[in-house]
């Protein structure tokens, strides 16, 4: 085992304790399984560490990333977030199929999907926009979290008024999709998408209010002014 792993895991043990452990396991329906390390003191792991490989190769990080996911322990997959999102001005278009890897294989929680997601995804699609494609055959996949991955990866670039048509587009996939994660995934792609695009996405949503989840319906629109809001949760 590489040494830097060692030392992060060795970290994240001493940082852990039973109380937080268990009050984070509440936030999850599926089986999980983690250290108990509260967000900061992952962050602040992350980063020391950081400085320790950021001299070695791309190729060479995301490896150890690649370990960290492995393990299955939700705050490795964390540390191998932050790690792979602070090698953004390094990706390349290959770049993504590393992270595609990741989420198909390793994300199995609403937590590492967001993790990853909605940074190193996010920014990989946003440097290359010709990935918009395969974020729309993730929203066709059988696995619950590949398809809110095809979403959540879009939650930045949502906010920032881009790729509308293709936010739309996910959406009309995902649209009535039976899985909660799902529509709590794309229903807060349109949700951001709605800061810079209101009057768009309410058309949205008001086309598909009769078929679409309330779950999601309620997302979408919760940033919208109260008349919009009561006006869309018509039946």
């Amino acid at each position: 085992m590489d040494e830097i792993l060692r030392k992060v895991r060795q970290e994240l043990k001493e940082a852990s304790d039973e109380k937080s452990r268990k009050s984070g396991m509440r936030f999850f329906r599926e089986e999980v399984s983690m250290y108990g390390v509260k967000s900061a003191d992952v962050r602040q792991i992350a980063k020391e560490n950081f400085e320790a490989i950021k001299g070695r190769t791309k190729s060479e990080i995301f490896g150890l990333c690649d370990a960290l996911w492995r393990s299955g322990q939700m705050e490795e997959t964390f540390v191998a977030c932050e790690w792979s999102h602070r090698l953004q001005k390094q990706y390349t278009s290959e770049d993504f199929h590393v992270f595609e890897k990741w989420v198909h294989k390793y994300v199995n929680n609403w937590a590492s999907c967001d993790s990853l997601c909605n940074h190193t995804v996010g920014d990989c699609v946003q440097m290359f926009p010709d990935h918009l494609n395969d974020l729309g055959k993730w929203a066709l996949s059988e696995n619950r979290w590949v398809r809110r991955a095809s979403a959540v990866s879009l939650i930045v670039p949502a906010r920032k008024g881009k790729f509308l048509k293709d936010i739309f587009g996910i959406a009309e996939i995902l649209l009535q999709d039976k899985d909660d994660m799902v529509q709590k995934g794309y229903g807060w792609m349109l949700k951001e998408a709605s800061k810079p695009y209101r009057k768009e996405v309410f058309d949205f949503v008001m086309k598909y209010k009769a078929i679409m989840p309330r779950t999601a319906l309620r997302y979408a629109i919760e940033k919208m002014p109260p008349a919009l809001r009561a006006e869309a949760m018509e039946r």
